[in-house]
């Protein structure tokens, strides 16, 4: 489901009444732990943090008028994703949260490529996304994507 939001908080006063606080306390949660070089605003008609235009004027290749994106979440219609750009492009960042995942849910992890989706919002792992969330600075994720972006031209 994509709604038409300019602001957090409007993102989320659009989702149904019963997500509301989950999506309130997940926002909390990231940005309580989310490094210095980051924002927090809408991009791709989600919740999103980035790395905005201040700190890396390049942008998003594939949009430079887009600021970097990092992570974001969204309220799909049978479950809440988290989306996190660190999880698929650091292999040491993508194995930590597999193998720390269990600790925190009794859930099975149902992940794609940078996707993690939890159709039980009652068992969404907040300190687990917020220990997550701290594992990136603005600059190595800028030196990540870089390499990556500089590796896909050759």
């Amino acid at each position: 489901m994509q709604y038409e939001a300019d602001s957090p908080e409007d993102y989320i006063s659009q989702v149904p009444q019963e997500r509301q606080d989950a999506l309130n306390k997940l926002r909390k949660v990231i940005n309580d732990n989310l490094p210095k070089g980051f924002e927090e605003g809408i991009i791709y008609k989600m919740i999103g943090f980035y790395v905005p235009h201040a700190v890396y004027p390049d942008g998003y290749h594939c949009d430079p008028k887009i600021p970097l994106p990092f992570m974001s979440f969204a309220s799909q219609k049978n479950s809440v994703n988290l989306y996190h750009s660190g999880i698929y492009a650091k292999k040491e960042l993508y194995d930590w949260f597999v193998n720390e995942y269990p600790k925190h849910s009794k859930r099975k992890l149902d992940m794609g490529k940078s996707c993690v989706r939890f159709k039980h919002i009652e068992d969404i792992p907040y300190e687990l996304i917020g220990e997550l969330t701290t594992k990136l600075s603005a600059e190595e994720w800028i030196s990540i994507y870089e390499s990556a972006i500089k590796n896909r031209k050759r």
